[in-house]
């Protein structure tokens, strides 16, 4: 056991980190709000998918779960980011599915409660059927699962970026709330030894920095093609 002063600065650090990473995590939840301002301005969806924020949802709801005190105690930074990023996802594909067209619209209601059964399964099984370490490790496991999952989208930024040469589609300040969240998170596993909340993250952490130095590298790129001249003369 920690000595009392070590003990103090120990919870002060790893309360900073948890409440870092809940600042930058909401950075990335209002990030989709311009496209849906586009969306309520046009009463259309246009070419938008909702899929990433069912993806969200059924992330937010598996992490937020995992930090409840009926699954591990001392985490719950880790409910109450992911609770707010459930609402978020809600109330975004709440306005999906009202300027959608219908067939999409049944479509994304039905996974809205496909997401809706498989969290209460998730809650009826970790409580029902295991004991308390048996339901950290169940839930632990499907949060890091989810967390993983969600790293497709940062992998197709990067490819996209690498491909096109160009980081129009890499907004610079969401690449960096990216970073910042992930290493906030995975500091916050390490000091509460925590390997479901570390490992995902520093995974995170990584492709966050990937994206920065991609950043780095294509914008310059960019600004140096910017400085050639239009018209080349061959005097």
């Amino acid at each position: 056991m920690l000595p009392t002063g070590l003990f103090s600065v120990y919870l002060g650090w790893s309360t900073a980190a948890g409440i870092a990473g809940n600042i930058f995590a909401f950075v990335l939840f209002v990030s989709p709000i311009p496209t849906f301002k586009r969306i309520v301005k046009t009463k259309s969806t246009e070419q938008f998918s909702g899929l990433p924020y069912i993806y969200a949802l059924l992330n937010c709801l598996i992490c937020s779960w995992y930090g409840m005190p009926a699954v591990k105690t001392g985490i719950i930074l880790v409910a109450t980011v992911n609770s707010i990023g459930a609402v978020f996802q809600l109330v975004y594909l709440s306005i999906f599915i009202r300027h959608a067209k219908r067939a999409i619209k049944l479509r994304m209601m039905g996974l809205i409660a496909a997401v809706i059964v498989v969290f209460a399964l998730v809650v009826i099984v970790s409580l029902g059927l295991l004991d308390y370490n048996e339901r950290q490790t169940f839930v632990g496991y499907l949060s890091v699962a989810s967390l993983i999952s969600m790293f497709a989208s940062p992998l197709f930024i990067i490819k996209l970026v690498i491909k096109t040469r160009s980081v129009e589609f890499m907004p610079f300040n969401l690449s960096l709330a990216t970073f910042l969240m992930s290493l906030s998170f995975s500091a916050y596993g390490v000091l509460k030894e925590d390997p479901f909340l570390y490992i995902p993250n520093g995974i995170g952490t990584i492709l966050g920095l990937v994206q920065l130095a991609l950043y780095s590298y294509y914008s310059k790129i960019s600004e140096d093609a910017s400085r050639e001249p239009l018209i080349v003369s061959y005097a």
